[in-house]
């Protein structure tokens, strides 16, 4: 403590609870590296999702990550007192915030539909209108009702020197020798956001096409068990243009594609994480969500391929609408840019 009493800056502690997928999870990464520039001695400690926990596992910026769901969340922090100076709680989830009001002695969050809730916070921060700004943005409204200002809006992820290392040797072993560039396919998204897959057939049009000027181009083909349908076909459809790494964990995916030369893929989470590298990331958004509301921040190589109706669209437009031809070139573009000598680990 200071001699005027006031709590040290280097001694504050925050508590972030952010339970999500893969992108949101990461969207708010800017948002924790604020805080810890705003308080470079501060405690941040972590808690998301149990299958996210990973994404943020060696974040400079925090101490400790752990795992939380509405449903455990009933049963934690009930203990006397509060361990945490401030909490920032994500979402809408009444639960989650309760449980931050117990484990803090501030809470901020966006506006909940309980006007009782919101007069227990220390900051209740009004939820900007549908889609109005970009994801990061919004995210980083909570740190700046505290008035912490943004440092950078770049997503962060770190791959240990391990696991680089482990997948550079299943690349050598997995990829033909001398095959140049390494291409990683992101196709599908997920169920409830199927309406941002572009069709796995245009994918392999895509491969024949970059093929046709990249001889020695190799596909690797990311993707979980909801879309194996989709990265099996595509694999086969490859041959030995292509190797599936369709099934390989979160932590595992993102060191093999932190090496690659080029990435490819629809709006989802491994995109988000792709963002975090300087690797030629080459995103496809659908009109209801365009690269300007979701797209990468700050990143040095990013090429976004917008679908051609104006934003908003209704989910049922077809992605088909985005032409081959135009990913193609943005492809291209990006590998013109960044020759794959330059980016080949």
């Amino acid at each position: 403590m200071s001699s005027g009493g006031r709590i040290l800056a280097d001694a504050l502690s925050f508590l972030v609870i952010n339970v999500s997928r893969i992108g949101d999870t990461l969207l708010a990464t800017p948002a924790i590296r604020a805080i810890a520039r705003a308080y470079p001695g501060a405690r941040i400690d972590a808690l998301c999702h149990p299958k996210r926990a990973d994404i943020l596992k060696h974040l400079p910026s925090i101490r400790r990550v752990g795992a939380i769901t509405k449903h455990t969340a009933l049963a934690r922090g009930w203990l006397p007192g509060r361990r945490y100076d401030y909490a920032l709680v994500y979402g809408f989830d009444g639960a989650l915030v309760h449980y931050g009001l117990r484990a803090a002695k501030k809470v901020v969050a966006f506006h909940q539909a309980s006007e009782a809730l919101d007069q227990r916070l220390h900051r209740a921060v009004e939820v900007p209108a549908f889609q109005s700004e970009h994801s990061v943005l919004q995210l980083l409204r909570l740190p700046a009702a505290l008035g912490i200002e943004p440092a950078g809006l770049r997503l962060d992820y770190r791959v240990t020197q391990e696991e680089r290392a482990r997948a550079k040797g299943r690349l050598e072993r997995d990829a033909p020798y001398g095959c140049r560039p390494l291409i990683g396919l992101q196709v599908a998204s997920f169920p409830t956001k199927s309406y941002r897959d572009w069709p796995v057939e245009r994918f392999a049009d895509l491969c024949d096409r970059i093929l046709g000027q990249w001889t020695r181009a190799h596909f690797l083909i990311y993707g979980g068990a909801e879309e194996r349908a989709r990265t099996n076909w595509l694999g086969e459809r490859l041959g030995p243009r292509a190797t599936l790494y369709a099934g390989l964990c979160l932590r595992e995916t993102a060191a093999v594609m932190s090496l690659t030369d080029l990435f490819v893929g629809v709006d989802t989470g491994p995109t988000h994480m792709m963002s975090a590298f300087d690797v030629p990331l080459v995103g496809l958004y659908h009109c209801h969500a365009p690269s300007r509301l979701i797209g990468a921040l700050d990143h040095p190589c990013f090429y976004p391929i917008d679908h051609p109706r104006p934003y908003p669209c209704a989910t049922d437009v077809p992605m088909a609408e985005i032409p081959v031809e135009t990913v193609l070139a943005g492809v291209l573009r990006a590998l013109a840019d960044h020759p794959p000598s330059a980016t080949a680990s």
